[in-house]
């Protein structure tokens, strides 16, 4: 019996350290959750019963199969409550006729449902796509956001060893080489509007030097101050150059700022994951809207279902969760009041799907 404490003590650990990297995409088979808890209540008796025999291996299979279900726990489904109903109509917008959008398609992580939202499922593979996205205006064309680029390999070996553990990615073409391909000459670029400094959003701006790079101040400080999650922001050598927040509410946000003046690109603060992280409307001289919602969630459930990451997901990778909580219900009122406005998650491709690739 003590010898079983001692496995059930060692064991709980290694089910949690399976549990993260089955969810991140690596494919280690684990029990669903279900199972899990099963598993977790049958040795929990083991231990308790052996607590008389062996107080100190029973004490440290006690701590660690907790920790087990706690971990779990956080992977269960638990969505928050419905936000207030936004009251209103969308904003005005008058997007010029030449105004197009195209998606440009860098690489994906390969991981599970189960990674991006509380209640997804182990077994459903997902691929976290990183896409970026061009808008062309007569006043000048931006991107939103680069992921992968050319260099994505070298820059990955950068970062600390946990994380490439649970990393599995593949890169296609980067920004540069698919605006290149289609003939399109980089000097009509404007900037490169962030919705956030992370890794995986800036990756490509080293093949863009001569473009600036939009942050606000939230962001900016971020950028010098992020530790290793921002590194490469900092490595890459981009030009940053700050805006403001100068307009009035904008759907339920309490500021904005308006690229263009026309309505037709407008940004909003929707801090959380990161401290200076936002929100792109784009509105298309169709009538159609799309809402950049960048790591607001990674895949659409966070909005449509309200579930918000695993815990320890996002512990690890939230500034701060309170106020990412806070924008995430605020979009999911724009989505309950206007579903017609195309949610676009950064890793999704779903919300991608209606969007062309950029051709010559």
């Amino acid at each position: 019996m003590i010898r079983l404490t001692i496995a059930v003590a060692i064991g709980g650990p290694l089910v949690v350290v399976a549990a993260l990297v089955t969810a991140s995409g690596r494919g280690l088979p684990v029990p669903a959750v279900p199972v899990a808890i099963g598993v977790v209540a049958l040795l929990g008796a083991v231990l308790v019963v052996t607590l008389r025999r062996s107080r100190r291996w029973g004490a440290v299979g006690v701590v660690t199969n907790a920790a087990l279900a706690f971990v779990w726990s956080g992977y269960w489904a638990a969505p928050l409550a419905p936000p207030a109903p936004l009251a209103g109509e969308l904003p005005a917008a008058s997007p010029p006729s030449e105004m197009r959008l195209w998606q440009l398609p860098t690489g994906a992580i390969h991981r599970t449902a189960a990674f991006g939202y509380r209640g997804g499922a182990f077994s459903e593979r997902r691929d976290f796509v990183m896409t970026a996205t061009l808008v062309e205006h007569p006043r000048g064309a931006i991107l939103i956001d680069t992921g992968f680029g050319r260099a994505i390999a070298e820059q990955l070996k950068t970062m600390p060893l946990f994380f490439r553990v649970v990393t599995n990615l593949e890169r296609t073409r980067s920004v540069a080489e698919q605006l290149d391909a289609a003939g399109f000459d980089r000097a009509r670029l404007r900037g490169v509007v962030l919705t956030h400094a992370h890794w995986d959003h800036v990756s490509g701006l080293g093949e863009l030097p001569t473009v600036p790079v939009l942050v606000n101040a939230d962001e900016r400080r971020f950028i010098d101050g992020g530790g290793w999650i921002t590194r490469l922001a900092r490595d890459v050598g981009a030009r940053l150059e700050e805006y403001r927040f100068d307009g009035g509410p904008y759907l339920g946000f309490p500021s904005s700022h308006d690229l263009f003046g026309d309505g037709s690109v407008v940004i909003v603060p929707a801090p959380g994951h990161t401290p200076g992280s936002v929100v792109v409307f784009v509105a298309l001289p169709t009538g159609k809207r799309y809402a950049f919602v960048g790591d607001l969630v990674w895949q659409r459930e966070g909005i449509t279902e309200r579930e918000e990451r695993p815990w320890i997901v996002g512990a690890l990778g939230d500034h701060d969760p309170a106020r990412l909580r806070e924008s995430l219900l605020r979009v999911a009122a724009i989505h309950a009041r206007f579903p017609e406005v195309t949610l676009v998650a950064a890793h999704d491709p779903r919300g991608f799907a209606t969007l062309p690739t950029l051709r010559r």
